[in-house]
């Protein structure tokens, strides 16, 4: 994926989207994954503030986590350890990793401008391992940090203030793993979670929103490209309106889903934007949230487009800036 309004892409999302996400879809159903779609790195100096390590979670899986931190922090006299930024990142479940190139900016932004100590998780991909593979890995990360945090966690993050945070489908994993991890508060001390964010969370249902529909052609996230990522991501002969999707099929179930976070007093923040064909799901799960009694923040802009805070280093540091301003009222 690229930036909608400066680049070409080589493939059109709307003409061959399984093509878009580096895959080809064969008659019989199966699935050949292709190379990796190309997109323009950054080369800011913003990297070079940063320093990272990257440790094994699970072997048996190829879990692993990145390591995010402020490089002027191993030279600091002060004893103050920063705010935990537990980071999911996208690509519908089924593209994109850790260290692909996109991300490493926006890791770098957020952990300079809060600052904060980040760590993403790696995560296994569908149509391999389908939902909930992702959540359940990502939960065993938050058991890995509070078990065995490397050095650089011990040392530098404060467990008393940590966050999950996610874009796109990370944003998805931080909204069903914040409610898992609600449920399971006291056994994941000393981690404290005090809040989510969802950055552009990745959300889908069986009938099409207004901005779906109007964005219908979109080159960045088109909702073709949103039906094969569910397609290929829910567990077999799941619709779009399972819940691991659909937040609302969730919330209807079950009315007191967003009790224990009410009660451990976490906050939210939901960010979209107007050129996102999925801003009507994200507002209208503020919307909900906050008739539930939940403490959420929407932030939604204009003239960006899904994805924009990876691929734009002007985006990053505003979102970072929301974030940071997220964060410092704990």
């Amino acid at each position: 994926m690229s930036d909608q309004n400066h680049q070409t892409m080589p493939i059109d999302p709307n003409v061959d989207p399984y093509g878009y996400v580096g895959m080809v879809r064969h008659p019989d159903g199966s699935i050949t994954r292709l190379q990796e779609p190309l997109v323009p790195v950054d080369t800011s100096n913003d990297h070079f503030q940063v320093i990272t390590k990257d440790i094994v979670i699970n072997s048996s899986k190829n879990t692993w986590a990145r390591i995010i931190l402020p490089r002027q922090l191993l030279h600091s006299t002060t004893t103050t350890k920063l705010p935990l930024v537990i980071y999911f990142h996208g690509g519908g479940f089924v593209v994109a990793s850790v260290d692909t190139p996109i991300f490493q900016g926006l890791y770098a932004s957020i952990a300079s401008e809060i600052p904060a100590v980040v760590i993403s998780i790696e995560y296994r991909q569908a149509p391999e391992h389908r939902l909930p593979a992702a959540y359940q890995d990502c939960l065993e990360a938050l058991h890995w940090i509070k078990n065995k945090p490397d050095e650089l966690l011990a040392n530098y993050a404060d467990f008393s203030k940590c966050f999950l945070m996610g874009t796109s489908a990370g944003g998805n994993i931080a909204y069903h793993l914040g409610i898992d991890a609600a449920l399971i508060w006291d056994n994941l001390k000393p981690l404290e979670i005090k809040g989510l964010i969802l950055n552009q969370p990745f959300f889908g249902g069986n009938e099409r929103t207004q901005s779906e529909v109007k964005l219908a052609n979109d080159k960045m996230l088109p909702p073709i490209v949103s039906d094969i990522m569910w397609e290929l991501g829910l567990p077999e002969g799941a619709d779009r309106d399972h819940e691991y999707s659909n937040p609302m099929v969730g919330i209807k179930s079950n009315p007191n889903l967003f009790d224990q976070v009410k009660l451990l007093g976490w906050k939210m923040l939901v960010t979209g934007c107007d050129g996102d064909p999925l801003i009507d799901r994200q507002i209208n799960l503020v919307r909900v949230l906050k008739e539930l009694g939940v403490q959420v923040e929407g932030s939604f802009t204009h003239g960006a487009y899904h994805g924009s805070e990876v691929i734009d280093p002007l985006k990053a540091n505003e979102f970072s800036i929301l974030v940071k301003e997220f964060i410092i009222q704990f």
